[in-house]
């Protein structure tokens, strides 16, 4: 007579993982919220050599003006056309060719529409009092190729460590069954993914028995189990669960095979009433009495043993959960070192740019007599 009992305790390694990338925060010079200089590639490059601002109510009563027009001369290079015309600082221009100014943008489209070479009238207020002069424009683009010098900065590279994604931990669970002959295991969306399941739900087919009713019935190893008797199965013990509370001698399983549904019929043996230990064996003569005694002998010993087992698989669980307790509190510890580091190299990065932006602010004081507004 043959004899089968399976007792099996599967102790699996968890892996963790911990994952710490750095990602370069580069700064572009091409995309800053301010520019040095600008070439006027627009426009006829024309060219008078001054600074403006638009006159403002503050500043009426100190230029002596009664209206709210024309822009004040606030720099002027005394090598280029304004300076040779007499423009001095603080002058307001009022009209250009005899239309009248309201504002700098007005003004610097009006130059940059005359061509170069041309002279200009304008119409000046000096001390409160008017004021003519003619101006012939300059050529801006020859002021940039003998004035402008050539600017290279390097910005340092900015490397800013992101948060940290540690992947969770993925437990495997195999069971087995000796009345159907099938051996499942839980699945990882990973997996889930490559068999054509969402989310990992299901089970993996890891084996199946020669011979055994799940052969019979068609099951394969490589078959994702996702339904039992139209009941959703996630994980092994939705399958168990489904299988034990069957109506009648067989379910109908709905498998996943090339990522294609089908549904097979496994039929199963009576169900009777057995302890958690105990699998149900069919197709064998009835024990004798030899056999009878043993298998009793065994089943105490089992008895004995239980609450160790139970013990054992209580302590497992609190293991597996301080675990995961710990597990997290390192993670906010490197997500919390890697929040740091980013905001220290962004204030290492700020002062940089700062550092930078006097530099340049610094460098167009010293210019501005060869590169000015207008």
């Amino acid at each position: 007579m043959r004899k089968y009992f399976v007792f099996s305790i599967v102790l699996l390694p968890v892996l963790l993982t911990v994952s710490y990338a750095a990602q370069n925060f580069v700064v572009d010079p091409s995309n800053r919220a301010w520019e040095v200089f600008s070439s006027e590639d627009s426009g006829t490059g024309a060219y008078l050599g001054v600074d403006i601002n638009d006159v403002t109510t503050e500043r009426l009563s100190a230029l002596k003006l009664k209206e709210l027009n024309g822009v004040e001369v606030t720099m002027v290079d005394q090598d280029a056309p304004a300076g040779k015309a007499g423009i001095k600082e603080h002058d307001v221009i009022l009209t250009m060719n005899g239309t009248t100014i309201v504002s700098g943008a007005q003004l610097r489209r009006m130059i940059r529409e005359t061509p170069a070479g041309r002279v200009v009238t304008l119409g000046l207020s000096r001390d409160g009092q008017p004021l003519t002069l003619k101006v012939q424009l300059g050529d801006r683009h020859n002021e940039v190729s003998m004035n402008m010098p050539n600017v290279h900065v390097n910005i340092p590279e900015i490397h800013v460590s992101p948060d940290i994604d540690i992947p969770a931990m993925n437990m495997v669970v195999v069971t087995s069954s000796a009345r159907s002959g099938l051996m499942v295991e839980n699945i990882t969306p990973q997996l889930g993914d490559f068999f054509g399941v969402k989310n990992g739900n299901g089970v993996l087919v890891r084996s199946v028995e020669k011979g055994s009713r799940a052969e019979k019935a068609g099951f394969r190893a490589g078959d994702v189990v996702v339904k039992v008797n139209d009941q959703a199965v996630h994980d092994t013990s939705d399958f168990s669960h489904a299988v034990k509370s069957r109506n009648g001698n067989s379910v109908n399983v709905s498998i996943m095979r090339d990522k294609r549904e089908q549904t097979i019929t496994l039929t199963l043996p009576e169900k009777k009433e057995q302890s958690w230990y105990e699998e149900e064996s069919w197709d064998e003569p009835a024990l004798d009495a030899k056999s009878d005694v043993e298998l009793s002998q065994l089943k105490d010993e089992l008895a004995k043993i239980q609450p160790q087992i139970e013990l054992a698989s209580q302590e497992g669980r609190k293991a597996a959960e301080e675990m995961q307790k710990n597990f997290c509190q390192e993670q906010k510890k490197f997500q919390e070192q890697a929040r740091r580091e980013a905001e220290r190299q962004q204030r290492r990065f700020k002062a940089e740019q700062e550092k930078f932006r006097q530099e340049l602010e610094h460098m167009r004081v010293e210019m501005r007599k060869t590169w000015l507004d207008i």
